[in-house]
């Protein structure tokens, strides 16, 4: 039974993404409100969460021509997007399109605003012209339709609590779990899922290579890649990892399979295990069966988190990765668990400031704590129990580190977004 829930969790989560997810998001909703409407607008107001508002403010928006911003994603996903492909909205967004948003944008009314006291995750879309109206809602996940109405009426209404669904309960997870379910899933019986760890390993592959070959954001990719050893893994990791964060936070077109309902850590998650597979000439089954580790381990932390916070999600991401590559080395559960305490109890105060161009030198930042994690742990060096929020064993910290990113945090977003708003 834990087979088949840690399975759904991997085909539910790892899901393409063209974009930053927020923006994204954005786009999808305003797609569907056009649908349901039935023509173009002559009003459009956007409202959204605290914490939606803070990642997308800063990031271009995938096929727009350079454009930024909600009423960007809004407009480009009223235009041209096609909500059937769920965050790949605005996949074939044209010149035409293009031109049709900026236009929507100069003569209409076009509104942005912020809802307190709702789901850190949390949008709505509202569209009017002279015929009528529809309202379409997003909440606890990106690709989540929480209502959708036309005209005043609900045409539909999740009954769900908070996203949940017996299907995809993440209850059960903890490292050591997860551990035996890499080491005993049947890959050849679950080809499916062997498919979407391949596409993870293209596509995330495949923006990494992007970042490194054109001009992306402040370059911290390449950056690090020209400052280091372009053999040595670790080098690679987190120059690879970076590069694929300037170019999606710059507005790549390329797609990326997320994590936990973000880009930057999906490929936070994947790059440093596949680029060490790599370096150590693993069989592809072993590369597999990391991935399926560092991805289940990132999906378990954030279920403390929560999807968006004040706490920087690359971090439990970088930690979930560590014990990928520990994984790869063979290491034993004590090893790797320590991996993923000694990386949370060092980075595990970095903040989010919103999706922008310094997510990538977040990513390098958490990556090379998570190599410093991985060479104390070889030597059976680890921080304990006591020590800051250390727990009594890799689980407790892991919720220590969640209670402090989704509670202890709130005031500390409240203020980065009024500083954001400010400037």
């Amino acid at each position: 039974m834990t087979e088949d829930i840690y399975k759904k969790i991997l085909m539910k989560e790892l899901i393409p993404a063209l974009g930053c997810t927020e923006p994204i998001a954005i786009a999808l909703a305003a797609a569907k409100a056009k649908e349901v409407l039935g023509g173009m607008p002559d009003t459009v107001v956007i409202s959204c969460s605290g914490n939606i508002v803070k990642n997308v403010k800063g990031v271009t928006v995938p096929n727009s021509g350079g454009m930024k911003g909600i009423t960007a994603a809004a407009v480009l996903g009223i235009c041209g997007g096609d909500s059937s492909k769920g965050l790949q909205v605005l996949e074939g967004i044209t010149d035409e399109n293009r031109l049709k948003a900026r236009k929507l944008l100069r003569d209409k009314d076009v509104r942005i605003v912020l809802v307190e006291d709702e789901e850190n995750l949390y949008l709505a879309v509202r569209l009017e012209n002279g015929d009528g109206s529809s309202m379409v809602e997003i909440k606890y996940d990106h690709t989540r339709f929480y209502s959708i109405e036309k005209d005043g009426k609900k045409l539909f209404e999740c009954d769900a609590v908070n996203g949940a669904s017996e299907d995809t309960d993440k209850s059960s997870l903890s490292l050591k779990s997860i551990i035996e379910y890499a080491d005993s899933v049947d890959l050849a019986e679950n080809w499916d899922l062997v498919q979407v760890l391949d596409r993870q390993i293209s596509y995330n592959s495949a923006i990494a290579d992007e970042g490194l070959s054109r001009s992306y954001g402040a370059e911290v990719g390449r950056t690090i890649m020209e400052s280091g050893d372009p053999k040595d893994p670790r080098t690679r990791s987190k120059a690879r990892a970076a590069a694929g964060s300037d170019a999606r936070m710059g507005g790549s077109s390329l797609p990326v399979v997320i994590n936990s309902g973000s880009g930057n850590q999906g490929i936070t998650v994947s790059i440093p295990v596949i680029e060490f597979a790599k370096s150590m000439e693993v069989p592809l089954d072993k590369l597999y069966r990391a991935l399926i580790v560092s991805n289940l381990m990132a999906i378990h932390q954030k279920k403390y988190i929560g999807k968006l916070s004040a706490f920087c999600g690359v971090v439990s991401a970088s930690a979930a990765a560590g014990s990928g590559v520990g994984y790869l080395l063979d290491y034993d559960y004590e090893t790797i668990s320590n991996i993923v305490t000694n990386t949370i109890a060092t980075t595990g105060g970095m903040v989010c400031d919103g999706a922008k161009p310094s997510c990538a030198s977040k990513i390098a930042m958490a990556l090379d704590n998570m190599i410093m994690a991985i060479n104390m742990s070889k030597e059976g060096r680890t921080f304990h129990q006591g020590e800051g929020l250390v727990g009594s064993d890799v689980e407790e910290t892991v919720r220590n580190i969640g209670r402090m990113a989704r509670q202890g945090m709130k005031n500390t977003d409240t203020e980065i977004l009024n500083i954001m708003i400010e400037n």
